[in-house]
């Protein structure tokens, strides 16, 4: 006997292509003219965090940095999906997230200027600190989620990770976690194309990444990741789903710029590849449906850049003028402090230590 016993499919979504057409049938009835502004102010203002950030740590004034320019609908959509008592566990670039939920910028200079107090995370942001290992933050985030279903908390968790960590053993364990015990947990893939120099095709053979969570017997479905609307849309769904178990969306984006500041994709990528998906850039299409429905036009754009750059350099500037308590490397070793810490920071304070 030979019979069929599963047939799986999956499912994109697209509701603005990059010309700026929107389908209307799609789009979110919660979604307001004021609202479209706001996700277009944010994508903004991550870009230009994002250029600042690139320029200090080419002027030794930060650490190496992960860029973000191309993924930005994808962050900022999932990130104003998320109601005020969800939490999210990023990786190391999701910078747009951060803003859409509250960090304050200085915070997140002191992070890229090396400092620990950059990773302690308002408890109001509802985030953990950024997760440099590939993939490592997704049990976590499992384990995250198994907690608030436990004690009976509607809150869900939202974990990201890059195309390159769907091949870590870490993503098929913490997918295969969330599937059987229906966990509170959304897993959105940023599929940027490039795990730094292996490209997408040499990542995996299946033809969408999003499939990966059929195994686990979870929702799925591929999203533009360069479509603000539909990434929100795509992420409330999962999460206005998550008690009744986990979903994965896979985000089709492209990182425009480098892996990191410490790499240099000129040596492994083709140029003509790049300037197809600056075509498809989502601050650019998002700004020509605004502007065909007279929600924005030049004056707004100069005015807002000006204010995001006085916003930045502001933060640039207190962060810089943070002096760290040495005291920390003891103080924030243990839960407690056992005693024979206890004895080297006395003794640290007594010899003047930190001076």
């Amino acid at each position: 006997m030979l019979k069929q016993v599963f047939d799986g499919t999956v499912s994109y979504l697209q509701i603005l292509d990059e010309n700026g057409n929107l389908d209307s049938s799609l789009m979110p009835g919660d979604i307001t003219d004021d609202m479209l502004v706001q996700m277009y102010k944010y994508m903004s203002f991550a870009r230009e965090l994002d250029a600042k950030t690139l320029s200090l740590q080419r002027q030794g004034r930060a650490v190496t940095y992960a860029p973000l320019i191309g993924e930005e609908a994808t962050q900022i959509g999932s990130a104003l999906a998320m109601r005020k008592g969800d939490l999210f566990v990023p990786n190391f670039r999701q910078h747009g997230v951060y803003l859409v939920r509250g960090m304050p910028l200085d915070i997140i200079f002191l992070y890229w200027r090396g400092y620990e107090e950059g990773g302690a995370i308002p408890k109001e942001v509802g985030g953990f600190p950024y997760i440099v290992p590939v993939s490592t933050q997704l049990p976590h985030a499992a384990g995250v989620a198994f907690a608030q279903k436990y004690e009976g908390k509607d809150v869900a968790v939202v974990a990201y990770v890059g195309d390159g960590g769907t091949s870590e053993g870490n993503f098929y364990e913490a997918l295969n976690f969330a599937g059987v015990f229906k966990i509170p947990l959304v897993t959105i893939i940023e599929n940027n194309q490039w795990a730094i120099s292996v490209p997408r095709e040499k990542q995996s053979a299946a033809p969408t990444l999003a499939q990966k969570g059929i195994a686990a017997g979870i929702n799925v479905i591929q999203v533009d990741g360069n479509d603000v609307i539909a990434v929100y849309k795509a992420t409330r769904d999962a999460i206005e789903n998550a008690k009744n178990g986990p979903t994965l969306i896979e985000c089709v984006t492209y990182r425009l710029s480098m892996h990191t500041t410490a790499d240099d994709p000129t040596k492994y990528r083709p140029e003509a590849e790049v300037e197809i998906w600056k075509k498809r850039d989502p601050i650019d299409r998002l700004r020509i449906y605004l502007k065909g429905k007279k929600l924005w036009n030049d004056d707004l754009e100069a005015k807002m850049q000006a204010e995001n750059r006085k916003t930045i350099d502001d933060a640039v500037e207190k962060a810089e003028q943070f002096k760290p308590n040495p005291s920390g490397m003891f103080t924030n070793m243990y839960s407690f402090m056992p005693e024979t810490l206890k004895e080297e920071l006395d003794d640290a304070e007594r010899n003047n230590f930190y001076q």
